[in-house]
């Protein structure tokens, strides 16, 4: 059996329900794409824009230093697979 697939983001275990995520954006030429449970998703795309993904990427930024992204796993760390909430805007 091959080992649970986790999340890009957060690195939980995914569940029922999975996302794509593009580290690159597709407006920005991203074709790669990687796992996410849908509230890290909806957390991703609340907090950045697609030109701030897009450069923290290149930069080689991990996302894990913006801070509300930091607080938000800190917060999701010890939640079940499938976890849902409503994602506020950061912005």
């Amino acid at each position: 059996m091959p080992p649970p697939q986790t999340c890009w983001l957060c690195g939980r275990p995914l569940g029922k329900r999975v996302e794509l995520h593009h580290p690159v954006p597709k407006s920005r030429g991203g074709r790669t794409t990687v796992p996410v449970h849908p509230i890290c998703h909806r957390t991703l795309h609340a907090t950045f824009s697609n030109v701030e993904l897009a450069r923290m990427v290149e930069d080689g930024v991990p996302l894990a230093q913006d801070p509300a992204i930091a607080r938000f796993l800190a917060w999701i760390a010890n939640k079940p697979p499938d976890f849902n909430a409503p994602t506020r805007k950061a912005r």
